[in-house]
């Protein structure tokens, strides 16, 4: 299609517009692509007994804080998210999949917790 011959009062910036409509040469339409090669959280879970769980989770933000600056010291890449209880264990949601140095680090510092009896708290386990 000859643009300039049809529309011959049009100045070069009308021909320019009408030429980007025609090619589509606008802006293009914004989409996310999201890929994950696995599971995007992994869960720790601390089998526990119930006076240890209820005593542990009145003050799981802390626990959650205090969690994480462990973590760091042993320079460890993981970080928990959260804590939440289930019927028989605490589980502890990490951004990454947990190595055994942090299952042991986790351990630790649940097992040396005021709050609770070390002798109730099993070996974490990956979900």
């Amino acid at each position: 299609m000859k643009i300039k011959e049809t529309f011959s009062s049009l100045k070069a910036k009308g021909i320019n517009n009408i030429q980007k409509i025609i090619k589509g040469n606008g802006k293009p339409k914004l989409c996310i692509n999201m890929t994950t090669k696995g599971p995007s959280r992994k869960q720790v879970i601390v089998p526990i007994n119930n006076n240890n769980k209820r005593n542990f989770m009145e003050k799981s933000s802390s626990h959650v804080t205090n969690m994480n600056s462990t973590l760091k010291d042993v320079k460890s890449e993981i970080m928990v998210d959260f804590v939440q209880v289930n019927f028989k264990d605490i589980i502890i949601v990490t951004n990454k999949v947990a190595l055994i140095l942090d299952l042991q680090t986790i351990e630790n510092y649940v097992k040396n917790t005021n709050c609770i009896n070390a002798e109730g708290v099993d070996i974490p386990q990956l979900s």
